[in-house]
């Protein structure tokens, strides 16, 4: 089978779009290495998360090949790309993020695209005006054209027949999974180095995540606020809704309990998971939320959302409070803190539950929409 995907976030993007990206083309040609995989992309410069391509005979990069397509990037990626499809003699496309090629449904191609979220329709507020309209073209038309609608989550599956009115029979639900990095034991050198490096605390609670509205970490650092002798590391960056947070910290006298990370590799960022006491990911909404599986296979305990797709990802054992309370994480956090056999069941349970999300799993029920186009 010769597989094609939209893989432009997996060479650009470093959160989730990107982690997404990667890992599904990285579990494909594990278990399934018979299979061609092509990754479309306007920019083919590799970065340090793609280095599992290098040397794969079965992996290909197509980008652009003539200057009116290297000029116009956005355009190939929209709709010229199909002609390059059709010259690679691919089977099934995958868009790996709400989007399909203009076209490509006018072909004997199957299509197959992942909607990760609907948040611009469930929090509008969020984006601009403009950036609404452009999400709802791109998603809605995805979803109307594709023979396979892929979900990350129960959660995503309602909102596309709630909000796009799609048959649910179209509509499959696959979990992501995490890097294997996050699902092996660091060493306590290895961990001690990283502390060093990053000057980190002895102890810390630890949040992960794009620093913007939605995200809600402001919630949690007036839960700091409350809790003296707490510190927080927080890996991800952002821009005004950053400032906003940057602001609290500074007019709360909070920055030598507060440290900000970004740019760190996987490994890095394992280290840093498995020092933590634990996670909080206060998130109002998302698609999935795969900072909890990298924190359950990290063996620290996570509190999180209560409601939406938080619980598919959280297990039974994980803390869910209202994001918007206060009190509600403070008290969370005080919780665990307090009851050590509490604290040892949220981490072996939860441990257990993110299992479940394994790459073999993954790999056999993606390949499973795809044989049955």
């Amino acid at each position: 089978m010769r597989i094609g995907f939209d893989a432009k976030r997996a060479f650009s993007n470093f959160t989730g779009l990107g982690n997404y990206s990667r890992d599904t083309i990285r579990i494909l040609e594990k278990f399934y290495p018979k299979n061609q995989y092509y990754l479309f992309t306007p920019n083919s410069k590799l970065n340090k998360r793609l280095d599992f391509i290098n040397k794969k005979e079965n992996i290909h990069t197509v980008s652009p090949n003539n200057l009116f397509d290297k000029t116009f990037k956005s355009l190939w990626r929209s709709k010229n790309i199909v002609r390059d499809i059709i010259k690679h003699k691919i089977d099934i496309f995958h868009g790996l993020s709400h989007e399909l090629p203009l076209g490509i449904e006018k072909t004997n191609i199957k299509t197959v695209v992942t909607i990760h979220d609907l948040i611009y329709l469930r929090y509008p507020k969020l984006f601009t005006k403009i950036d609404r309209k452009i999400y709802d073209k791109k998603f809605r038309s995805a979803c109307e054209r594709a023979d396979k609608i892929i979900a990350v989550s129960n959660q995503t599956k309602i909102d596309i027949i709630e909000f796009f009115n799609i048959n649910e029979h179209k509509i499959n639900v696959v979990y992501q999974g995490c890097h294997q990095v996050f699902k092996s034991k660091k060493s306590e050198e290895e961990i001690s180095d990283i502390k060093n490096k990053y000057s980190l605390f002895n102890n810390y609670l630890l949040y992960v995540g794009s620093i913007e509205e939605r995200k809600n970490l402001l919630s949690l650092l007036k839960a700091l606020k409350n809790l003296p002798d707490r510190n927080l590391v927080i890996i991800g960056d952002g821009l005004s809704y950053k400032k906003k947070c940057l602001d609290f910290i500074q007019h709360n006298k909070l920055e030598k309990r507060v440290k900000i990370l970004s740019g760190l590799d996987l490994f890095e960022m394992s280290c840093i998971y498995q020092k933590a006491e634990m996670m909080i990911y206060p998130s109002v909404f998302e698609g999935f939320g795969i900072p909890i599986l990298e924190a359950l296979n990290s063996q620290i305990p996570v509190i999180t959302t209560k409601g939406g797709c938080f619980s598919e990802a959280g297990g039974k054992n994980s803390l869910y409070v209202d994001p918007l309370s206060i009190d509600s994480i403070s008290n969370a956090i005080i919780k665990i803190e307090q009851d050590q056999n509490l604290k040892d069941k949220m981490i072996e349970e939860g441990h257990t539950h993110a299992q479940k999300f394994n790459d073999e799993t993954i790999s056999i029920n993606l390949m499973k929409i795809y044989s049955s186009l």
